[in-house]
């Protein structure tokens, strides 16, 4: 997504703050709500989920059920939340590209974006390949580098969209990465740290690393400088003009009720962009920090991630 539509976006989902009470007021859940959340615990998705559960709450009274719903990258929990009554009574928390570019590269995934309502993103990821300091490595340069000069270079990825732009960046520099799947963000970050990878992508779990000075950013995976890293180098000095970050979206089946799907998303919004709320807090420290994107921005969202999905892929064929 272009840096002015998301700001526009950004603008759009705050001033949807003003409704929440209108919102609330109209509708309120018949039962328990159960938050589906596509990987497993501990991680970035887990986190936000549970805390945004307990957040909803504390504020509206409403009963949240956290169920983890891990497996194929997001699209267990996808699958599942398709065939959920729309009743408002179930939600599902995953990364915007286990969508976006998931639905893409699977053959046959069961779902489609039309099968969900997307109610809004909640933070932004701070996607980076990062390695130890004491490889003595400070960019992606210098891994090419050693690539280049015989070294084999175990790199982890924790999506197939992240395997595939490790593929698309050796294809663009004349370098062959030996691309090892791990689990998650921390997969990755613990393997580069046990030394059983030399690089690896992680999305903000290496933040802390990095600023202990452990870790280090060889280049950002977004669209702008990482937060801990704003001098690590762009994908554009290495030839790639795609970006590979990602966004947590919270999800709905599609034909939800708009009285619910109003209600749901405004709680929502308020929590995320609320500095005093524990959502807020943790995202800000690990992550993009708040990134309400709601409604049709939202959904232009996805149709843009879809349209780079689509770029990526044909990229790699």
């Amino acid at each position: 997504m272009k840096l002015g539509t998301l700001k526009a976006a950004l603008v759009g989902a705050t001033l949807m703050v003003s409704t929440t009470t209108s919102a609330l007021a109209e509708w309120q859940p018949s039962g328990p709500i159960k938050l589906m959340i596509a990987f497993r615990a501990g991680g970035g998705v887990d986190t936000s989920a549970r805390l945004l559960a307990e957040e909803l709450t504390a504020r509206h009274g409403w009963e949240i059920i956290p169920e983890n719903v891990a497996g194929r990258g997001g699209a267990a929990m996808a699958a599942k939340l398709k065939d959920e009554p729309a009743d408002g009574l179930t939600i599902g928390m995953t990364t915007t590209d286990s969508l976006a570019y998931g639905i893409l590269a699977a053959k046959n995934p069961g779902f489609a974006l039309e099968d969900f309502e997307n109610l809004t993103t909640i933070t932004g990821s701070q996607t980076g390949l990062i390695s130890k300091t004491d490889r003595g490595w400070r960019t992606l340069s210098d891994v090419i580098e050693a690539a280049k000069g015989g070294q084999t270079i175990a790199a982890g990825a924790m999506s197939a969209k992240l395997a595939d732009a490790l593929y698309y960046i050796g294809l663009k520099n004349g370098v062959d990465f030996k691309i090892v799947m791990v689990q998650g963000g921390k997969g990755g970050l613990n393997g580069v740290v046990a030394d059983d990878l030399d690089i690896a992508w992680a999305a903000g779990p290496q933040t802390k690393g990095v600023q202990a000075g452990d870790l280090i950013n060889l280049v950002s995976a977004e669209a702008e400088p990482l937060a801990v890293s704003p001098d690590a180098p762009m994908l554009t000095e290495y030839g790639i003009d795609l970006t590979f970050g990602t966004k947590f979206g919270v999800f709905s089946p599609a034909g939800i009720p708009s009285e619910a799907e109003e209600a749901i998303t405004a709680a929502i919004v308020d929590i995320v962009n609320d500095p005093s709320s524990k959502l807020n807090e943790f995202i800000s420290k690990a992550f993009a920090g708040p990134q309400a994107i709601a409604g049709a921005d939202f959904d232009t969202f996805m149709e843009t991630a879809q349209a780079s999905a689509f770029e990526l892929l044909a990229a790699v064929e």
